[in-house]
């Protein structure tokens, strides 16, 4: 692979690492011990801060700012780390932090993802693979995502709050509780408003699979008895269906945000 293109008007620290096959161009900063992989190319005007370490072929487009301190007031200067994985890409004006010590010390970003212009990914933030941000999503500290997410144009995510495997996050909604694995959420305060059946059926689920989770989906968030009542019903009944375990692990593991529900007025499905 060829060697580093680095323009003239770059500003590079002595300490950072640069692999074979990356393009730094106009005007960037590089500031830290930062590892750059190879085929990784900042277009112009990006800058990279502090124990930054980003992946094979990913791309950052102008004014990107990456590193960074964490926005966090308890934060001293210690040393933390941001890790973003490999062909991502981040358009112009994307934030991301490292962690903090009072939480996990670093801030991941997975394989594959795509962040629109202005999205943001606050400190100890934990993003899987195959995530898109469209414009200006933004989440607090400490969010977990997880895989084949989609969070839409101006959606906050609050702080510790998780989103599940292939959930969906419609546009301008203010997420402030847990969004179970497939599901659809809108609005401030964001609330549940079904499965996100589209983003099922483009990555290849079955009908059977997706009638399966309609199922459980509409006994889970039924009127009958207790909710603690019908989440037991559905992991019984559903016992042989991967998806719909997911679902049920998702919402018996610990976390410091309640789950995200629909309204009541609301139809499920």
């Amino acid at each position: 692979m060829a060697s580093p293109v680095i323009h003239s008007s770059a500003i590079i620290d002595t300490r950072a690492e640069i692999a074979d096959g990356v393009e730094i161009g106009p005007y960037c900063v590089i500031e830290g011990p930062v590892k750059l992989a190879a085929g990784v190319k900042l277009i112009s005007h990006v800058c990279v801060a502090g124990d930054t370490e980003i992946g094979e072929d990913t791309k950052l487009y102008p004014f990107v700012s990456v590193g960074h301190p964490p926005q966090d007031l308890k934060y001293k200067g210690e040393r933390t780390k941001l890790f973003i994985g490999k062909n991502c890409t981040l358009r112009e004006h994307v934030t991301m932090n490292p962690g903090t010590v009072s939480d996990k010390g670093v801030t991941s970003v997975g394989d594959n993802c795509y962040f629109m212009m202005s999205a943001h990914v606050a400190h100890d933030c934990q993003v899987g693979n195959n995530v898109i941000f469209a414009n200006c999503g933004t989440l607090g500290g400490s969010v977990t995502v997880e895989d084949n997410v989609i969070i839409s144009g101006l959606a906050a995510v609050h702080q510790f709050t998780r989103i599940g495997r292939h959930a969906f996050v419609g546009g301008m909604a203010a997420v402030a509780a847990d969004v179970i694995p497939y599901g659809s959420v809108i609005g401030n305060h964001a609330r549940l408003m079904g499965l996100n059946i589209t983003g099922l059926k483009r990555r290849g689920f079955t009908r059977e699979q997706i009638q399966d989770m309609r199922a459980a989906y509409r006994l889970l968030f039924a009127d009958e008895g207790t909710f603690q009542e019908r989440l037991d019903d559905v992991a019984r009944l559903f016992a042989t269906n991967p998806e719909v375990q997911e679902i049920v692990r998702f919402i018996r593991s610990d976390s410091k945000r309640a789950i995200c529900m629909p309204e009541r007025r609301d139809s499920v499905g």
